[in-house]
């Protein structure tokens, strides 16, 4: 019994998952949003609603996530009237899908304080890869992240109608994150 006993206590000890550290995010000093280039002049937005479930370890990027839900309702620029556009048929359609996710459970390290996320951002019910660049500062409990990545909006269905031209909004959207965080205890 002994001779059973051991090597399998030993593997269950070796197959116990870590846990990556948990992240509170401070709303109050974080961004997310997007811009893009609008009849040739840059346009931006940022997201006033969404909430992040963050699991983060540099030393253990294997038992990192992330996952964000975001309020497309909440979308808001300095052009009130490109904002109900932007959320109605030929944008998000936030009627219909209130709602985008990014979801990443894949992360690499670069040099220095460089990371890369690979996941998927599901936006009007498409769901598609995308990888989320990212500089992070870690100083005890306290954490700083600013990322960015560039999609095409036509692999979402966003812009449609006279919307659909490059000539007027550029296919390429740059989104940004600008994060702060506390180690949940």
């Amino acid at each position: 019994m002994r001779r059973t006993l051991v090597p399998a206590l030993l593997l269950a000890l070796a197959s116990t998952p870590a846990f990556a550290a948990h992240w509170n995010v401070d709303y109050s000093k974080s961004r997310l949003g997007f811009g893009v280039q609008w009849s040739g002049q840059p346009f931006g937005a940022t997201f006033k609603s969404w909430k992040a479930d963050i699991a983060f370890d540099p030393a253990d990027l294997a038992h990192s996530h992330v996952a964000v839900t975001i309020d497309l309702a909440s979308e808001a620029s300095d052009s009130p009237d490109n904002d109900e556009g932007i959320q109605g048929a030929e944008g998000f359609q936030v009627s219909q899908f209130p709602a985008a996710k990014f979801e990443a459970s894949s992360f690499t390290h670069g040099s220095g304080d460089q990371y890369a996320a690979k996941g998927f951002l599901t936006i009007k019910g498409v769901r598609k890869p995308v990888t989320l660049n990212f500089q992070l500062h870690i100083s005890g409990d306290r954490a700083h992240m600013s990322g960015t990545a560039d999609v095409m909006r036509g692999d979402w269905g966003l812009g449609e109608g006279e919307w659909a031209s490059e000539k007027t909004i550029s296919h390429k959207v740059g989104i940004f994150v600008e994060l702060t965080a506390a180690k949940a205890r």
